[in-house]
């Protein structure tokens, strides 16, 4: 017979299955059904499925609570406050007549119940539902004390706050935040990588009344052994929360993962734990683990409930932060590899960046290239396509493939090379408008350099002498591309010094909320002044350092070329 006692009861009773299910008698009023350790029923008798009006197919596979236990105005249920769900955590039997089913038609149906633990066919724990339509109805629900009114108001603000970002690691320390020190003083959060190892992210405690994080508690963890029955181990695989104690881990280690345990609960003389899987959507994350070491009493079912349900918050919110960041990852690896490699041209040194905006999920427009023309000139390009989607990405790329092809097929002025690619870019895919400098760098007959370039719209480049002076090349400027107005395009020309650096770059360098667009050209200017004899690389990077605004929500494209002295 199945065993009423504590979890030890259950521990001795028979393995439980569909075959024992269905070999109960069919009562008229009592339905019957199974749940495994997670929740989710795996059997249901046909009587419980006509009482509940759903078909049996859809039942199984289902979290029983969250798909039939309701309030008594329909509202869904917290599993803070699910006394069936206990039974669970806690491996005691349990039984009340006071509690709402949700049946298929939408319709509410009061219910007395008992839930008794036992141990499933395939040696995991779950319980046996037996419940029956009661006739008690009570006229009001009695309102919740305080301590829960906190609850419910601590997974309410979990939920909001954690939603609020996209980033992984703001997203714990939000986490850290929340629960320490209202629910523990210590706070810990392993995750699964995607490689299919744990990485201990984060181990926090309060101190003084600040936050103080464990680092030399924190990093790689062993992996999880399938077997191991430890309360972290199960938690990583899925399985429901438990309350854990230094006690667990006295005897012999199951698994490297545990000998990590006894090290956490022996460093930080946590008495009480509790321990939830942190689940997302489609897969668990990691586990959640909250202790305490000065703050007295241990972890209650109640208390395991809402930490389960913080678990499962905190799983969306990286869920959605993971899927942002591998989004992320993505656009700017595209981003990268549609910008072509810098040529090696003798007596020219050149350098490039590319730099996503913040919110790089939106893949930019900007580009630079650089290419060998007839004749050893040097044509220097740095653009930016309207728009920061996919669809600026391919017109970025159709609008620098296309400059090149008119570059190489018609050697002539910059000008006119940009005014045939001005009259296609409107029927480009995704290049509805762009900005874009064109420049030649060209050898002179007494060894020199000049420059001869047009400017579409775009910011004007940089030029800066070795002796330090510094000045924007503002002539040259013309209408953006794809605006379609026929105009005059004219072009400049200027001698490049000898040891001079010219810098293009796109409006992201310069551009801000916070200020006008000649504060950031003029600081542009001033700073770069300071950097004449800097290495062109470094140059380039203090600029980015220095000068790219805090604030700046766009990306930013940079090429440098510095003239022999």
């Amino acid at each position: 017979m199945i065993g009423h006692g504590g979890q030890g009861d259950a521990g001795r009773s028979p393995p439980v299955g569909a075959e024992w299910l269905r070999r109960l008698p069919d009562f008229l009023d009592t339905g019957s059904y199974v749940v495994d350790d997670r929740g989710r029923i795996v059997d249901v008798t046909p009587r419980a499925a006509q009482l509940l009006g759903r078909a049996a197919e859809d039942l199984c596979g289902q979290d029983a609570h969250d798909l039939l236990h309701r309030g008594r105005r329909g509202e869904p249920m917290p599993a803070t406050r699910c006394r069936m769900k206990r039974v669970l955590l806690t491996g005691r039997t349990a039984q009340g007549d006071e509690e709402w089913y949700e049946r298929g038609d939408g319709s509410l149906m009061p219910v007395a119940w008992m839930v008794i633990p036992c141990r499933l066919g395939d040696g995991r724990m779950g319980a046996v539902m037996f419940f029956h339509e009661s006739t008690r109805r009570e006229a009001e629900r009695p309102t919740a004390t305080m301590p829960e009114v906190d609850r419910l108001a601590l997974l309410a603000e979990t939920t909001t706050t954690l939603t609020a970002t996209l980033d992984v690691g703001e997203t714990l320390r939000q986490l850290v935040r929340l629960v320490v020190p209202q629910l523990a003083d210590w706070a810990v959060v392993d995750l699964l990588t995607e490689e299919g190892g744990v990485r201990r992210a984060s181990v926090v405690h309060r101190e003084d009344g600040a936050l103080v994080h464990r680092e030399d508690l924190e990093g790689p963890m062993p992996a999880v052994p399938e077997k191991s029955s430890m309360p972290l181990s199960r938690a990583l695989r899925g399985v429901t929360a438990t309350v854990a104690g230094p006690e667990d881990y006295q005897g012999p280690p199951d698994s490297d993962v545990a000998v990590v345990q006894r090290k956490l609960f022996r460093a930080t003389g946590m008495h009480s734990a509790g321990i939830a899987p942190i689940r997302g959507p489609r897969e668990v994350l990691g586990a959640l683990t909250l202790g305490r070491s000065e703050l007295p009493g241990a972890f209650t079912p109640t208390d395991l409930l809402l930490v389960e349900d913080i678990a499962r918050g905190a799983g969306l919110a990286l869920e959605n932060a993971r899927l942002y960041e591998r989004q992320r990852r993505v656009a700017e690896n595209m981003q990268r590899h549609l910008l072509p490699p810098l040529p090696q041209v003798p007596g020219l040194e050149m350098t490039a960046c590319y730099v996503p905006a913040p919110d790089a999920s939106q893949v930019g427009g900007d580009w630079y290239d650089s290419f060998v023309l007839a004749g050893g000139v040097t044509a220097l390009v740095i653009g930016d396509v309207v728009g920061h989607d996919l669809a600026a990405a391919a017109g970025m790329a159709q609008v620098c493939n296309v400059l090149r092809a008119y570059a190489w097929a018609h050697p002539e002025a910059p000008s006119a090379v940009v005014d045939r690619l001005d009259r296609v870019v409107g029927r480009m895919t995704g290049a509805s408008m762009a900005t874009v400098v064109f420049a030649r760098v060209e050898h002179t007959g007494g060894g020199g350099w000049r420059l001869r370039w047009t400017n579409a719209g775009h910011p004007p480049p940089l030029l800066i002498e070795y002796g330090g002076r510094a000045r924007f090349l503002e002539a040259g400027d013309g209408i953006l591309l794809g605006t379609g107005f026929a105009a005059t395009r004219p072009d400049a020309v200027t001698e490049l010094p000898p040891g001079s650096t010219l810098v293009l770059y796109t409006d992201g360098l310069i551009e801000s909320p916070s200020r006008s667009l000649d504060e950031g050209m003029s600081r542009l200017r001033e700073y770069a002044g300071t950097l004449a004899r800097h290495p062109l690389t470094s140059l380039c990077d203090l600029l980015l350092t220095h000068t790219r605004p805090a604030d700046n929500e766009d990306d930013v494209a940079m090429l440098g070329v510095r003239l022999p002295r």
